[in-house]
């Protein structure tokens, strides 16, 4: 359906209809996705987006490249509150071509002299214009337009300049009898009763149109018990966002971090989501060669987590609820939010209990009697590509993972510099020494692994490595070959990650290293779990 066929269904609609106001292509669509069925093109807002006065400041030509940006990236009509109309009869005529081009619903025109002020400035001093030539603007408007459908709404501020509904209703017969399709009667009290005394002597000779900004207490059946036709939300999505941003920008001043934020605001994924990247991806997989294979992640989540005992009787330790998320899932979440869609997920203990849809499962069998590198050999037998290595029972921010696929290099792992906050609690802890311990102005100076073992000697430890590793295509080879090696050894089934770290440096490669000080958790005993729900 037409856009401007389905603003006139909505504007003459028997029952109370909605239009909220955006202001550019985003909040258009976000305004779409809440369930509106019209948008209102909001000239303060529109105004206060370019940080100008709604005084006509933004010129008509700004104003209507915005709305048309906000028409592409919608599928429900918008009706632009087109102040005056920019000027005279003939700016009108010049407009509604204009909109009409652009796939615009329709536009509201105002009574106000050219430039206008905003209605809730100073309104009863702003004159209004005469009969004969705000009805002149309308027959126009009328006369131009091609579409039968595009709705020219007109807007007397007759309340809002102190005149009165005497005058208020001169003025809308008038613009009823001139041509326009719908009337929106303003005012700034903060009580109806203007406008339910407007419609009451108005009856039913075109439908009216409101906007409860001042009197936004009043209940919605009054509204429709009057017969009224629209009401517009004028411009609540603009100062939300104004509230937000001055929120966030005053924090991120105050703290000089993105880590007490980050996790507050929607990720990127969301922005890219709104923005209709997935049609540009199915595109690019149309027209484009392909691209590299994506970086995978295996997590390792075959132990039961005997400490935790009767929390694990009948679940492996990664599936306890952590804020009502399994931990496992909470990890899988975080490395989706980078980018990471294909997980394997190595189980063991109650392996039925790990059963998501989405992710790939591979089993060890012998998991009671095993360490790390035997689920790790079956996880990644069978893996091409780049991909993270983790434990199923760690936390850490988004950033971490973000981070680690910003490297080339074909091992990257995040160490936690504040290793001693653990003190003496943990049973086993992967320390690692590095060719350079931490420092706060440590930056782009590139650091490596020169040895990870639980028993280092407390000088020589720069840190724990947190149980993430980022591997390159070439890596995940290299990888398989030590396994490979390692397996044929009677101790295979007791060794750890830091036997697969050690041997790798034995044989020449480097594993790099990124600092990170905290903002991660492993999940051991129960101090761990309290400490898991507040992370």
């Amino acid at each position: 359906m037409k856009k401007t066929t389905q603003l006139r269904q909505l504007l003459f609609s028997e029952s109370l209809e909605f239009l909220c106001e955006a202001h550019n292509g985003l909040s258009a669509k976000i305004v779409e996705e809440a369930g509106f069925k019209g948008i209102w093109g909001s000239g303060l807002s529109l105004s206060a987006a370019m940080a100008v006065r709604d005084n006509n400041e933004a010129s008509w030509t700004q104003i209507l490249e915005t709305v048309e940006f906000m028409s592409d990236a919608t599928s429900i009509p918008v009706l632009l509150d087109g102040d005056t109309g920019y000027g005279n009869f003939n700016n009108v005529r010049r407009l509604v071509q204009k909109l009409e081009q652009r796939g615009i619903g329709g536009v509201c025109i105002e009574d106000k002299l050219f430039p206008k002020t905003n209605s809730f400035l100073r309104g009863e001093k702003q004159p209004l214009a005469t009969l004969e030539e705000f009805t002149g603007k309308i027959k126009a408007a009328k006369d131009s337009q091609r579409d039968s459908d595009f709705c020219l709404v007109a807007r007397t501020e007759a309340f809002i300049a102190g005149w009165g509904l005497f005058e208020a209703l001169r003025r809308a017969d008038a613009y009823h009898r001139a041509g326009a399709d719908a009337i929106l009667i303003h005012s700034k009290l903060s009580k109806p009763d203007e406008v339910l005394a407007f419609k009451k002597e108005w009856g039913r000779r075109s439908p009216v149109v409101i906007v409860p900004t001042t009197y936004y207490a009043t209940p919605m059946e009054v509204f429709q018990e009057a017969g009224f036709s629209t009401v517009i939300w004028a411009n609540m999505i603009l100062r939300s966002a104004i509230t937000a941003m001055k929120a966030v920008a005053s924090q991120l001043k105050r703290e000089n971090s993105l880590l007490s934020v980050e996790d507050k605001i929607v990720p990127v994924k969301e922005v890219f989501r709104l923005q209709g990247d997935q049609e540009l991806e199915e595109a690019e997989r149309l027209y484009l060669p392909s691209v590299a294979s994506e970086t995978k992640a295996v997590i390792l989540a075959a132990s039961r987590g005997e400490v935790l005992d009767a929390l694990t009787q009948e679940r492996p330790k990664a599936m306890i609820p952590v804020g009502g998320e399994p931990l496992l899932f909470r990890q899988i979440r975080t490395l989706q939010e980078a980018g990471v869609k294909d997980v394997t997920v190595v189980r063991g203990y109650c392996k039925e209990v790990i059963d998501a849809p989405g992710l790939r499962y591979v089993d060890n069998e012998i998991y009671a009697s095993s360490k790390e590198l035997v689920s790790l050999w079956k996880g990644i037998q069978n893996l091409s590509g780049p991909a993270f290595i983790a434990y199923g029972d760690i936390l850490y921010k988004k950033y971490v993972p973000t981070l680690l696929l910003q490297e080339e290099e074909d091992f990257v792992i995040a160490v936690d510099s504040e290793w001693e906050r653990s003190g003496n609690r943990k049973r086993y802890a992967d320390y690692v020494s590095c060719d350079v311990p931490y420092r706060r102005t440590l930056l782009d100076h590139p650091v490596y692994l020169t040895r990870m073992d639980a028993d280092l000697v407390p000088a020589t430890i720069c840190g724990e490595w947190i149980g993430l590793l980022r591997a390159s295509a070439e890596g995940i080879k290299i990888i398989q070959k030590i396994l490979a090696e390692l397996s044929q050894q009677e101790a295979f089934s007791k060794m750890r990650m830091a036997h697969l770290f050690n041997a790798l440096r034995q044989k020449g490669y480097k594993a790099r290293v990124h600092y990170i000080r905290g903002h991660w958790l492993d999940v051991d005993d129960l101090t761990d779990l309290v400490t898991a729900h507040a992370f």
